[in-house]
């Protein structure tokens, strides 16, 4: 997957803590979560999982998805995530293939 402008929900395991982030690199930010690479709140709850997403054109319409989400309630970010995702599964290897995440980010050819 190419660099290109995304919003992200990522969550501690199903109906647990949630953290919504935005990116141009998806597959390298869901990388650096997945591995601690930054302290900070996802570091904190263990929030791993992505478990939605939305590609952008740009980087400011993500931004603003990002900061509309944040605002949301609870309720409605769940009822976003199963109406794609019902039972919370991991996209991570829908992002990149690989079922394991080790050593330094997937290539991305």
């Amino acid at each position: 997957m190419d660099k290109q402008p995304a919003t992200y929900i990522l969550a501690s395991r199903r109906n647990g803590t949630l953290y919504i982030g935005v990116t141009s690199d998806l597959v390298g930010r869901i990388w650096q979560h997945r591995n601690h690479v930054v302290s900070g709140f996802s570091h904190r709850y263990g929030i791993t999982l992505l478990v939605w997403y939305e590609l952008h054109e740009t980087m400011d319409s993500a931004i603003t998805r990002e900061k509309r989400l944040k605002k949301w309630k609870r309720a409605w970010k769940v009822r976003l995530i199963e109406a794609s995702n019902p039972y919370w599964n991991d996209l991570w290897t829908d992002i990149t293939g690989q079922s394991k995440v080790t050593g330094s980010p997937p290539s991305r050819g």
